[in-house]
């Protein structure tokens, strides 16, 4: 068992994760751009699982949320579970879940978010070396009902685009492969 030291570290490791993860919805969402880009370690990646997003360098993560903003308008972003795995006292892994309520090109939508973050610690405290996102849903808030009965649940661009998650995942479609056999 590690010292109370070690313990104590790490819990607070943990919790200044879960501050930065809770930060970067709120100044998402309130615009506060400067409080944004420092959240994010200089050769950090921000990415999405479909591959709209991709940028390298805290410039171009800086520059893709401007593209982003021309977009949005108002939003609410809600993490909910937050699992954090330690890799090192310096580096450490996360899955993230949360919901978006957005204004995004003049309608009402809404986003079931997961992200899959590494964290660095640095000098100035804990932040992103890595962000991805991917959708379980996102879109129009009249299109709800019903929406997890389809593949293409990620309506945010002009053509419906399928899930990023759960189907799939290796997990689940390992899962799926097992009970066809079974069958």
């Amino acid at each position: 068992m590690a010292d109370l030291e070690s313990r104590i570290a790490r819990l607070e490791a943990e919790s200044q994760i879960r501050q930065l993860v809770a930060r970067y919805s709120f100044d998402i969402d309130d615009r506060r751009v400067d409080a944004v880009r420092a959240l994010f370690a200089d050769d950090a990646v921000l990415r999405s699982h479909d591959g709209v997003m991709q940028a390298v360098g805290v410039d171009a993560i800086m520059a893709q949320f401007d593209g982003r903003f021309a977009v949005l308008g108002p939003g609410h972003h809600v993490m909910h579970d937050i699992q954090i795995d330690f890799d090192g006292d310096d580096t450490a892994r996360g899955r993230v879940s949360g919901h978006a309520e957005l204004w995004r090109n003049g309608q009402m939508m809404v986003a079931a978010i997961r992200y899959a973050d590494r964290y660095r610690k640095t000098g100035t405290g804990w932040k992103f070396a890595e962000r991805v996102l991917g959708f379980l849903y996102y879109v129009p808030v009249d299109a709800y009902p019903g929406i997890l009965g389809q593949r293409n649940r990620n309506h945010a661009y002009a053509d419906p685009l399928p899930a990023d998650f759960p189907e799939g995942s290796a997990d689940w479609i390992a899962y799926e492969l097992s009970q066809a056999a079974i069958a």
